[in-house]
């Protein structure tokens, strides 16, 4: 299931209202939105992102941000 490019455009952090970079994984399907200011990774299951704070899987520390 493929992820609409102006959702992404229109969805926020939920934590700081900040923009949203899509990473995808190997196989080049949208795998998350990363919050960068706040080092958080929101999944996307079945092509639906879930947008909730305790869903978000931390950034790691000493890898760059996207």
């Amino acid at each position: 299931m493929s992820l609409d490019h102006r959702l992404i455009e229109l969805l926020v952090c939920p934590v700081c209202k900040g923009p949203l970079t899509l990473r995808r994984n190997s196989e080049q399907a949208a795998a998350e939105l990363v919050c960068p200011a706040d080092r958080l990774a929101f999944p996307i299951r079945d092509g639906i992102p879930v947008m909730l704070e305790n869903e978000a899987q931390p950034l790691d520390i000493a890898a760059p941000a996207p």
